[in-house]
């Protein structure tokens, strides 16, 4: 189970190392070459289920691609079962949330204190839970606890939500080991790396 966790958390910590160095401190792709939408059907959806947060191009690939990767067990020679499903979106469920955690604890604009309310205006219009975090991250958590249990259901193996929380569970010691050493090495490392600049030797031409 704890390989399973690692394996989870890595994963996260990756996607998150990689939005850090596209976005920098701009996060919710706000300088990004992407089309932004705040209104029409689509966009206003969007916008509702996640609490005001515009639906932007960089985010609806996003969206897809952890997704679509969950999957590609499915295409890999695993069978494909109700019970298997709903494991996977109960993976997913919690997993975003965690990668999007992570994304503050990586960067150097933030870090874990910098994670504040009056500081992340893609979250001003969430509920936070005792400041700490806003009301998305604990409902992600509920939904993935719903569908492990469905997971388990039809397995008709209880196991698979108690393996659930038992992953849940293994996620808390990763997040303080990302929080305490490895987020402050990493914000070091991504501000020592932008001491040089080797672009003007890269041969890049317009």
């Amino acid at each position: 189970m704890f390989g399973s966790a690692l394996f989870w958390f890595a994963l996260a910590l990756v996607f998150a190392a990689v939005e850090v160095e596209i976005e920098g401190r701009h996060g919710w792709a706000e300088k990004l070459p992407t089309w932004y939408r705040t209104t029409g059907f689509w966009a206003r959806l969007y916008g509702f289920v996640l609490r005001g947060k515009p639906l932007t191009g960089y985010h609806l690939f996003m969206f897809f691609l952890p997704l679509l990767a969950l999957h590609s067990a499915f295409f890999l020679g695993a069978p494909f079962t109700l019970a298997g499903e709903f494991r996977l979106l109960a993976i997913y469920a919690f997993w975003v949330s965690l990668w999007d955690y992570l994304w503050f604890v990586l960067n150097p604009d933030y870090g874990a204190r910098g994670f504040r309310k009056n500081r992340v205006w893609w979250y001003a219009r969430s509920h936070w839970i005792f400041g700490l975090f806003p009301l998305e991250y604990a409902l992600s958590v509920a939904l993935s606890l719903k569908l492990a249990l469905a997971a388990a259901y039809f397995a008709g193996d209880w196991g698979i939500f108690t393996g659930h929380l038992a992953l849940l569970g293994l996620m808390a010691p990763l997040l303080a080991l990302a929080i305490l050493v490895l987020g402050p090495r990493y914000r070091r490392w991504h501000t020592r790396m932008r001491e040089r600049d080797d672009r003007d030797r890269a041969g890049i031409f317009h």
